[in-house]
Order: structure tokens, then sequence, then C-alpha cells
């Protein structure tokens, strides 16, 4: 079943975020929803063993986007459970619904943004994430509010993006196309975006100030494939193209200059092939705390 969306504020601090995703970035990845949970695979096995959901328990995933992790949420907790999935996509909560109805899964999902949205004190045991919580313009305040949600003794179990260089998958792309794009100015550091929390000591400093406890950032490593099939070269290319930094950094380029870019990136990602697969490195912290 699934909980009566609101209408989104899109005038409050998340109000660009919000318009971002409900836009083409949200398309695209309700579109490529199957391939990219392939290639993130990795990173759901591990949140939900940081979460270690029990039989029963109730789970808020939060920025669930096609909702991968809150299937295995709401597997993990059982018919007496309960997992919640929230995003601000309407394309992506919209796919993840009819996922559910596919699978005949007991998630929920909520169109919200979880930084504000109005959720009953104490009504859950586990704050989850795998990627939903490096978007908030004002993160101790996203989290303070965020706890109220979790009853006592309540947990969290997110995976956030380690430092853009060290991550491969998403890095080598851009850099290969980096002679024919355009200047990027870097973000400022905690801008809102995939490498909001790439520094633990601030994340652990945000969660600190918005009154969580017993914080551990842990760094975890996987492998990440791109592309895989019958043409695994082309598969990793279209897939860097249409979503991440580089795409960002093309949004507004000329076909032709899209062209010449798409030559340098295939040959760079043609160089990571091996045995059938283009894969390349992800860099993440797991991190837990209380409430």
């Amino acid at each position: 079943m699934s909980t009566p969306d609101r209408k989104l504020d899109a005038r409050g601090p998340n109000a660009d975020q919000i318009d971002y995703w409900n836009g083409d970035a949200g398309e695209k990845w309700a579109r490529h929803q199957d391939r990219l949970d392939a290639m993130l695979a990795p990173f759901s096995r591990a949140v939900l063993s940081l979460a270690g959901v029990s039989a029963g328990e109730r789970i808020l995933d939060i920025g669930c986007g096609c909702g991968a992790t809150t299937f295995d949420f709401a597997a993990a907790a059982g018919d007496t459970g309960r997992a919640l999935g929230a995003d601000i996509s309407a394309p992506m909560i919209a796919r993840a619904r009819e996922r559910a109805a596919a699978l005949g899964s007991s998630a929920e999902f909520l169109l919200a943004d979880a930084a504000s949205h109005d959720f009953a004190p104490g009504s859950f045991d586990i704050l989850a994430s795998r990627f939903g919580i490096m978007f908030f313009e004002q993160p101790v305040d996203a989290f303070r509010h965020l706890r109220g949600a979790l009853a006592p003794g309540g947990r969290t179990a997110f995976i956030c993006w380690r430092a853009f260089k060290d991550n491969p998958w998403a890095a080598l792309p851009l850099m290969a196309a980096r002679p024919l794009l355009p200047d990027q100015e870097p973000p400022a550091p905690g801008t809102p975006g995939p490498f909001a929390f790439d520094e633990a000591d601030r994340f652990r400093g945000v969660l600190g100030q918005a009154g969580f406890r017993s914080i551990e950032i842990e760094p975890f490593d996987a492998e990440l494939t791109l592309g895989a099939g019958a043409e695994p070269v082309e598969a990793a290319l279209h897939q860097s193209l249409e979503i991440g930094p580089l795409s960002r950094a093309m949004k507004e380029m000329p076909e032709v200059s899209r062209e010449a870019i798409a030559e340098l990136v295939r040959e760079a990602l043609a160089a990571n092939l091996k045995d059938g697969a283009v894969r390349l490195p992800g860099a993440v912290w797991l991190v837990s705390a209380k409430a």
C-alpha cells in the first residue's frame, strides 16, 4: 500500500533539488533503473548488512529512488515490520510503486522531502539510505528533523560517496572528456550533490550537531560494472553520457561536441574492459549512528 502524496514545497530550502530530480534527471534514473540497480548492487548489499534489519522493525529509506533498497528492507522486516521509501522525485516514486505491485512487495513509497516531512515522532527504528542523504541544503536541520522520527535507541544505516577522485566510475569519463569541456568550477565543500559528504569528519560533525551519538564512519570499496552484455563498452558509454557528472557537464553542449566527447570517453572505457565487462572502482562511507 502506498502512503498518499502531499504536494512538495518547491519554495523551501531544497527547492533546487526538487526541481532537478523532477525533471530530466529523475526521468533518466527511472528509465535506467534496471541498469543502475545492477551497477549499485554491491552497495545495496552493504547498506542492508549495515542496517541489520530484524523482523518487525520499521525502516525509513531516505532518498529511496526507484525502491531497490526499500524492497530489501521490507523483505527483512517481514509481515510484522514496515519499510517506507521517501523521495522527492515523482518519476522515481512512480517507478518504485510499479515495481512494488509487480513484485508483490509490502514496501510503501512516499513522494516527500524527508528533510521536512511531518513524520510521526518515534515512528521508525532505522533511518537508512543508499546515496539519498547528500542533497540537503541545510543538512544539520535535516538530520535533526529526521532524528525526531526515530524511536528511542533507533539507529542509522547510511551509504554516501567518498571523494570524487576515489570514484573512477564517475571520474574517469569526466576526466577523459575534459579537453573538450568548458572549464568546470569545482563545487564548494559540502555543496549539496553526490559528493557532499566526501569528508568523513565533516559528516561526523553534521550528525553530531543534529544530536546523533555513537557515530561510526568506515570506508568501503567495491568494483562497479558499468557495461556488460553483447556490447559492454557501448553500454558503459551510454550510461556515462546519460547519468552522472559527465552528463551534467555536457547538458548544454551542441551535438557535434557531444560526438567528439563520446569518442574520447569510449576509448577510456575500452581500456577498462576485462572478461567481457567494463568495471571501475567505487568508494563509499558506511555510516552508523544512534538517536
